[in-house]
C-alpha cells in the first residue's frame, strides 16, 4: 500500500468538533434549541449595519479591528490597546494553545469542559489533562494538584459549557494566586452577560491583577452574532503582543466588524436578553422538575438535563425530535445520560416543557424517581 503524506500522530488522536443541529428531516417546524444560541436573533442595529456594509465588502476589513476594540473598551471600561479580536472565541484559544503549547508541554481543563480546549491542546502538540469536577462543577483544589512543571495552559470556562456551573469570585482567586507565574489561565466567559451572581468576576479584574490571565469573550451568544464568528480576548500587554504575531491579518471581517459594534449599541439588548433568559430558565427548570426530571443548576442560557440512564436520555432526545425540537446529546462531553437544552423563546421553552410531559406520561421517565440535582 503506498503511504501518503502523515500528520503529526497527535492530530489523529482529534475527535472533530460537531456543532448542534440545525434539521430534522420531514419536520415542518424546527425548534432548534441545540446551539446556545440567543433566544431573540440578532439585535436590529446590527442587522441594519451588516446590510449597509455590503456594498463595500470587496474590501479588506481593517486587520487590527480598531474601531471594534474601542468599542468594545467603552463598552467594559477595558484599554482597547489591550483586547485582541479573532473569528470567533475558538480562534484565540487556538492561538494561545499554538504559542505556549508544544511537545513536551501540557494543558489542564475540567472533565466536561468545553471540548474546543482538548482540541486546540492536541492540535498544539501538549498532552491534555482533565481533571475530576465536584458535581459537575469545577474542583480548584484538582486543577491545582495536576499542575505538573510541564503545565503551560490551563482553561476554564465561567459559566462552564455544557454543565452550566460556576466558579464565584473568591475561587477563581484562588485558583489564580496558586498557579505559577508561567502558567497561562484562560478564563472563558462567553457565558457572562447571563450571570446574574454577585459574587461573579468575568475576569477583567484578574486581567489586570498580574501576567498570566487572560479573559476571552464572544459575540455569539447573548448580542446574537454567532454566524459572523466574532470573539475577543482581555490580556497583559505581552500575551496581546504573542497573540497579534500569530494571529490571521485579517481573522475578523468587515461585516462581523460593523455589525458588532451596532450590537453593543443597541439600547436594553443585554437587559432584556438577561432578564428573558432568568425568567425562562427558572419556568423550564421547574416544569422539569415537576416531571421527575433532574435539571442541574446553570447560570448560562441553556440547561443540562439529566434522565439518568443514557436509554433514557437517547429516548427524549428522539422524542423532543419527533416533534421539531432539536436540543443537543451530551455524549461526547462524557454525559451520555444528559441533554443540553437552550433556552429559546417563551413558546419554545414551553414547546420544550409540553414534549417533556409527553414522554414522561409515556411511562419513559417516573416522576419523582430521579432526585435533584445539587452543584
Amino acid at each position: 500500500m503506498t503511504l501518503g503524506p502523515r500528520p503529526r500522530p497527535e492530530i489523529l488522536t482529534i475527535s472533530p468538533y460537531i456543532g448542534g443541529e440545525s434539521h430534522v428531516p420531514g419536520a415542518n417546524r424546527v425548534l432548534k434549541l441545540s446551539s446556545n444560541e440567543g433566544a431573540f436573533g440578532v439585535p436590529p442595529a446590527a442587522e441594519a449595519a451588516y446590510a449597509r456594509l455590503a456594498p463595500e465588502i470587496f474590501r479588506y476589513p481593517d486587520g487590527s479591528a480598531s474601531d471594534l476594540r474601542a468599542a468594545i473598551g467603552a463598552r467594559f471600561g477595558l484599554d482597547p490597546t489591550r483586547i485582541v479580536c479573532g473569528n470567533g472565541s475558538d480562534d484565540l484559544i487556538y492561538q494561545l494553545a499554538l504559542s505556549y503549547g508544544g511537545a513536551g508541554t501540557e494543558l489542564i481543563m475540567t472533565r466536561h469542559g468545553f471540548s474546543m480546549y482538548a482540541i486546540a491542546g492536541r492540535y498544539a502538540g501538549m498532552r491534555v489533562v482533565k481533571v475530576p469536577e465536584r458535581n459537575l462543577t469545577a474542583d480548584v483544589d484538582a486543577i491545582l494538584a495536576a499542575v505538573s512543571p510541564a503545565t503551560r495552559l490551563v482553561t476554564l470556562a465561567n459559566p462552564n459549557n455544557p454543565t452550566g456551573s460556576l466558579l464565584s469570585t473568591r475561587e477563581i482567586a484562588r485558583l489564580r494566586s496558586g498557579l505559577p507565574a508561567e502558567v497561562l489561565l484562560l478564563l472563558d466567559a462567553a457565558y457572562a452577560e447571563y450571570v446574574t451572581r454577585a459574587d461573579y468576576e468575568p475576569g477583567a479584574a484578574f486581567v489586570d491583577a498580574g501576567d498570566n490571565v487572560v479573559m476571552t469573550r464572544t459575540f455569539s451568544k447573548i448580542f446574537g452574532l454567532g454566524g459572523l464568528r466574532l470573539g475577543w480576548a482581555y490580556a497583559p500587554p505581552a500575551v496581546i503582543d504573542v497573540m497579534n504575531r500569530v494571529r490571521n491579518p485579517f481573522n475578523t471581517n468587515a461585516a462581523a466588524q460593523a455589525a458588532a459594534i451596532a450590537a453593543l449599541a443597541e439600547p436594553g439588548w443585554v437587559e432584556k436578553s438577561r432578564a428573558h433568559n432568568t425568567l425562562w430558565r427558572q419556568r423550564l427548570g421547574d416544569a422539569l422538575r415537576a416531571l421527575g426530571i433532574t435539571v442541574w443548576p446553570s447560570e448560562g442560557n441553556f440547561l443540562l438535563v439529566d434522565f439518568a440512564e443514557p436509554a433514557r436520555a437517547s429516548a427524549a432526545h428522539d422524542h423532543l425530535r419527533s416533534h421539531g425540537i432539536i436540543v443537543r446529546p451530551m455524549g461526547g462531553y462524557d454525559l451520555p445520560q444528559c441533554l443540553r437544552i437552550t433556552i429559546g423563546t417563551a413558546e419554545e421553552c414551553e414547546a420544550v416543557a409540553t414534549s417533556l410531559g409527553e414522554f414522561v406520561a409515556r411511562g419513559a421517565v417516573q416522576p419523582g424517581t430521579v432526585q435533584e440535582a445539587h452543584g
